[in-house]
């Protein structure tokens, strides 16, 4: 839209109301716009509600400008603005058509475009208050009345949280927006920032760093604060059987593992406004392992095992990974050595490596300029506990580590685990000053720079437990009596996918349990990615709507359709295929004549995969299809 429009105003309007009126005038969103004095977007007019028109020098008349906020777009005019102040009015002209909406500094602090998880938009609805009964002894009104003793309390009060048993240590960040938007301005001006270790870019007055910097551009130093709110308050894995299947690899070969934890994140009852991540599934991507090693390599296949989880209804919601040592093996116990006053609970590198997954997998938050704050994705450790048996333990890191090791100032040290380092400043990168406040022999609160620094002011922890009584998002893990299908990546300990491994899996089931038998995870991974199947995402689309919703007619449906009969065939090729005998030896006692040299009579070529096979062997030694 091109032209001007003028706005009534007063001398003595602030800054605050003014904009909103611009907003309402013109129909703008929250973010994506701001107004300037002059077109070249010098004198910036800031919201606020502290300053009015008067501050600016704003009167009867005078033009501004109302331009894009966007990047992208900021070379691109919106048209001018006259306005009026005192009979006022005020013209603002645009083409905010081509405005892409994505953050702002106005009052509310808000961005109405971010779509936030849909646990959040419940909890937002949630009244959240704590509601006591009468007390007996305390009250002395009817059962209608309310006193001090059994008023309902709002959900960041300290004193419930301690006396829960056992005491709730954070809040939740619900609770914790709740304390934020409690006050008389109902968090008109709250705005969760994120921080940002970074020089500010576009600063004209020096040359670029190293040449020089200011303290326009220049970040703030760092005091690091123990985070009293946790994005997710507690991790529940849906039954044993997940991590069962997931310690096998460990029980098998002593080497530890790493894997994705894909899931749902839900309301908590227990916590006041709290949420849980529950857990589903356990995707294991290509590493290599050893007994104190781990090497996470590149996974080709994760935008598609994304996708196949949100068609189930599933999300990557954190990631695990063991570090167990046996003890003794007749016990079937494990060594203790993480979480007890001597050690560490997360080494640096697993703190820096959880941040890495939390930026991957950040938190969509409406109250943030950027339209995200912090993350919810969590990391679980599978260690030993204080009487040496297999414990699962439940942690974040703080939104400031998620900032240091997002601009790269953060670094493992080389021979303590427990500490990390702040790197200092070079040619290439200006690294803030990070401090963190510690208390002396005598008591007193002492601030040190973080060359090292301690981790644990980087943690947030969590439970993480099992349910009362199990559940299951895949069905097939409530047939105990059936070997499961093999998970994926475990070709080193002999777990091949493959049509062999998926025939005798589909083999345990009858014809009427098709849906159970598929509803497992990996097999589903399988079947959409493999390039041995002829199946992908599309084609399976309706057998994964089935295990959704947990569709028995969907199911069958799929069954009877070409590709799975195509599926079929190939199953029953292999399962016709005779056991595959074992070459001959030439060397050694007994053993046979070498064949003549140039021997190829009788050699016949494979119709599927033309690959040349010997005389004896009635099926292809490449792709196990039949002569």
């Amino acid at each position: 839209e091109h032209g001007t429009k003028r706005i009534e105003s007063k001398p003595s309007e602030t800054i605050a109301d003014f904009l909103n009126k611009i907003q309402q005038e013109f129909g703008l969103g929250d973010t994506g716009w701001n107004v300037y004095k002059s077109r070249d977007k010098k004198d910036w007019i800031r919201t606020s509600r502290a300053k009015t028109l008067d501050t600016y020098k704003i009167k009867h008349g005078d033009m501004l400008f109302l331009l894009s906020s966007d990047r992208k777009q900021s070379n691109a005019s919106l048209d001018s603005t006259s306005m009026n102040s005192a009979s006022g009015t005020s013209n603002i002209t645009g083409d905010m058509g081509s405005v892409s909406i994505s953050g702002s500094s106005m009052s509310s602090g808000s961005s109405q475009s971010v779509v936030e998880d849909e646990v959040d938009q419940i909890l937002y609805k949630e009244d959240g208050k704590i509601y006591r009964s009468r007390n007996e002894q305390l009250c002395r009104h009817g059962p209608q009345g309310k006193c001090l003793h059994c008023v309902p309390l709002e959900p960041y009060d300290e004193e419930f949280l301690n006396s829960c048993d056992p005491p709730i240590k954070f809040l939740s960040f619900h609770s914790y927006i709740r304390k934020l938007t409690g006050g008389a301005d109902k968090g008109k001006f709250v705005s969760l920032e994120n921080l940002s270790c970074k020089i500010k870019p576009g600063c004209t007055e020096h040359p670029p760093w190293p040449g020089g910097i200011c303290t326009k551009c220049q970040p703030n130093a760092v005091t690091l604060n123990r985070q009293r709110y946790r994005h997710v308050d507690y991790v529940m894995f849906e039954n044993a059987s997940i991590v069962d299947r997931f310690l096998n690899y460990w029980r098998r070969t002593g080497n530890q593992r790493l894997g994705i934890m894909y899931g749902r994140y839900e309301p908590h009852k227990d916590t006041p406004l709290g949420i849980k991540a529950t857990v589903a599934a356990i995707y294991e991507p290509p590493q290599k392992s050893s007994k104190n090693v781990l090497e996470l390599l590149e996974d080709p296949l994760e935008g598609q095992v994304n996708r196949l989880a949100e068609a189930v209804g599933i999300r990557p919601v954190g990631w695990i990974f063991t570090d167990l040592l046996a003890d003794d093996l007749n016990k079937g116990t494990v060594k203790h050595f993480r979480g007890n006053i001597n050690s560490h609970f997360l080494s640096a590198q697993e703190c820096i490596m959880a941040a890495d997954y939390q930026n991957k997998y950040t938190n969509p938050c409406k109250l943030s300029p950027d339209g995200h704050f912090g993350s919810k994705f969590v990391t679980v450790v599978v260690t030993g506990d204080a009487s040496d048996q297999i414990h699962f333990e439940g942690y974040q890191v703080s939104n400031q580590c998620m900032a240091l090791v997002n601009d790269d100032c953060l670094i493992p040290t080389k021979d303590a685990p427990e500490l990390g380092y702040i790197k200092e400043s070079s040619e290439k990168q200006y690294v803030p000053d990070v401090f963190y406040k510690v208390k002396d022999t005598y008591g007193n609160e002492v601030t040190q720079l973080a060359r090292p620094l301690p981790v644990e002011y980087l943690l947030v922890d969590m439970p993480a437990a099992f349910p009362l009584s199990a559940q299951y998002t895949f069905k097939a893990h409530l047939h105990t009596e059936a070997k499961l299908f093999h998970v994926e990546n475990r070709q080193e300990i002999g777990e091949t996918q493959d049509y062999t491994s998926l025939s005798s899996y589909l083999q345990q089931f009858p014809p009427d349990r098709f849906l159970e038998a598929v509803s497992d995870f990996h097999l589903l991974v399988f079947l959409a990615t493999s390039d041995m199947i002829p199946l992908n995402m599309n084609t399976i689309a309706p057998l994964l709507e089935a295990v959704k919703t947990n569709n028995v007619d969907i199911a069958f449906h799929f069954k009877k359709c070409q590709e799975w009969a195509t599926v079929e065939e190939i199953m029953a090729a292999h399962e016709a295929t005779p056991r595959v005998q074992r070459e001959p030896s030439y060397v050694g006692p007994g053993a046979s004549p070498l064949p003549p040299i140039g021997s190829g009579a009788g050699m016949w070529t494979c119709a599927h995969c033309t690959y040349l096979n010997v005389p004896e062997k009635s099926a292809c030694d490449m792709c196990s299809l039949p002569k």
